[in-house]
């Protein structure tokens, strides 16, 4: 591994909504491009990388129960948007000669690998980028979740989030001004605060494997290996000291 990268093997997780670039839906060909190019960055570092994607820019399940869908069959939906969403990553990442497996946490035999930690480590070993589709393959389970549940099963150094800016907030920045960024918080802090980073349950599965959360801006260039040379702007949210 490279002197310059901080951890060995990261799990990145992205909204849905990060592949939308300026978009009002779907993917936006671009954006996904640029973000393989962030994660070819890394793994020339000498980094292992394996992400989770959300769906949300194709189908939210939440959205779909508020318009009278059963939950059940709704977050069903959103896992297979997940699914779409790890294909165009999987392509992407290909077009620059990134070896790259997509495995999804229900089976889908003809389109892409089912999920097998064992498996995973040891793409992961060869050099590969694996992308974890269909959330943990449960409904009323987040993405979130499903990344703080493949972090801790990938053994991962770090799980680093890809959000809409640059760390976590007091407030929205994008309507408060006056809003301050965190530069490190304790789990327990973000749980009693409240403070919306990731679901409880993605947070008490990151505390309780001691799993450090890192958040920054993917829309920031550059800042996915900056972030890993403990460089950029981002919130770390870690065990009290």
């Amino acid at each position: 591994m490279s002197d310059e990268a901080r951890y060995k093997r990261v799990l990145l997780k992205l909204s849905g909504e990060a592949l939308m670039g300026d978009k009002e839906y779907g993917i936006d060909p671009d954006m996904v491009t640029r973000v393989a190019g962030e994660i070819k960055t890394v793994r020339e570092m000498g980094v292992q990388v394996c992400l989770v994607v959300g769906g949300g820019n194709i189908f939210r399940g939440m959205t779909g129960v508020a318009r009278g869908f059963d939950r059940t069959s709704s977050d069903h939906m959103g896992m297979l948007a997940t699914v779409m969403n790890a294909l165009a990553i999987q392509n992407a990442l290909e077009n620059i000669d990134v070896d790259t497996r997509v495995q999804s946490a229900f089976p889908i035999a003809s389109v892409c690998e089912p999920y097998i930690r064992r498996r995973a480590i040891r793409h992961m070993e060869k050099g590969r980028v694996v992308v974890f589709a269909a959330g943990t393959g449960n409904p009323f389970f987040t993405t979130d979740t499903a990344a703080a549940l493949r972090a801790a099963e990938m053994n991962c150094d770090a799980l680093l989030k890809g959000t809409q800016v640059n760390g976590v907030y007091t407030a929205d920045p994008k309507k408060d001004p006056t809003a301050k960024r965190y530069q490190q918080l304790g789990y327990r802090e973000v749980l009693t605060k409240d403070l919306k980073v990731m679901d409880a349950s993605a947070i008490a599965l990151a505390r309780e494997n001691n799993i450090p959360i890192l958040v920054f801006s993917i829309h920031e260039p550059g800042e996915f290996a900056r972030v890993l040379k403990d460089e950029g702007q981002f919130t770390k949210i870690c065990q009290e000291e």
